[in-house]
């Protein structure tokens, strides 16, 4: 049977000029530790204040996922990694100064004494910072916001409003309407966390564009596991931080990062 969902107000922010009461509403729900969808340089996203662990629970209630399942989280620009990530190599430095914002998304050792808790992430965070304005301006009035892409688990992600809004239902207070999205390719994911940095999932950043900014493993170079290595779970739609600090490399192209 489909899930019946009432649908939230779907608010216009296409237009940077006029966009402001919009994302006042979106400030104010993240705020009162609600979620909220906003649309990225890759595909539309569900989102909630990654520092709220009600919010982000909510989040992954309004997926139908589990906590083995973290989402990553978007930040409004370069500065904010060393608040929120420890121990980052010179190397995915490189990569974000030169691919963010954008499509690059960065797993790398999270901070041990924030508060938060983003689920089952082994001490590792996927952090990424998106090329989209309408995104970037709300995430410089709410900070880091867990965000993953705005779909039932299970389900292709949003490209439009309308459909994130159908697909979601009542599970989130405000919908910012900025537009479809490409759509088109996923976020590249890097593991920062090893002593060589090497992709996880390619997308829509090549890895000889990688290459040429640093020493990149690609996936099909990654050591083989050990015997006493456990496998990551399998997400449906994104990857997942697993026990080695890597991730799932099996995720669709439907995804928020």
């Amino acid at each position: 049977m489909e899930d019946s969902r009432d649908v939230s107000p779907i608010l216009d922010a296409t237009d940077p000029h006029a966009w402001g009461p919009a994302i006042d509403e979106a400030v104010n729900a993240v705020s009162r530790g609600q979620v909220v969808v906003l649309p990225t340089d890759t595909v539309y996203g569900v989102g909630a204040d990654a520092f709220d662990p009600r919010a982000v629970q909510a989040l992954l209630d309004a997926k139908g996922r589990g906590r083995q399942m973290p989402p990553p989280v978007l930040i409004p620009d370069v500065r904010t990694l060393d608040g929120l990530a420890t121990d980052v190599p010179g190397a995915a430095r490189s990569l974000a100064a030169a691919f963010w914002p954008g499509a690059l998304t960065l797993i790398v050792t999270a901070q041990p004494s924030l508060t938060w808790d983003l689920g089952e992430t082994h001490g590792t965070v996927a952090l990424r910072v998106p090329d989209h304005p309408l995104a970037l301006a709300l995430l410089r009035r709410t900070g880091p916001m867990a965000v993953s892409s705005a779909n039932r688990t299970g389900r292709p992600a949003a490209t439009t409003a309308a459909d994130a809004a159908e697909q979601l239902g009542d599970a989130v207070a405000v919908v910012l309407d900025g537009g479809p999205t490409p759509g088109n390719a996923p976020s590249t994911i890097v593991d920062a966390t090893g002593d060589r940095l090497r992709v996880v999932r390619l997308g829509a950043i090549p890895l000889a564009d990688l290459r040429a900014v640093a020493d990149v493993l690609g996936p099909d170079d990654q050591p083989t596991a050990g015997p006493d290595d456990q496998p990551p779970a399998g997400p449906d739609d994104e990857p997942t931080a697993r026990p080695d600090g890597g991730a799932d490399g099996a995720a669709t192209p439907g995804d928020g990062r």
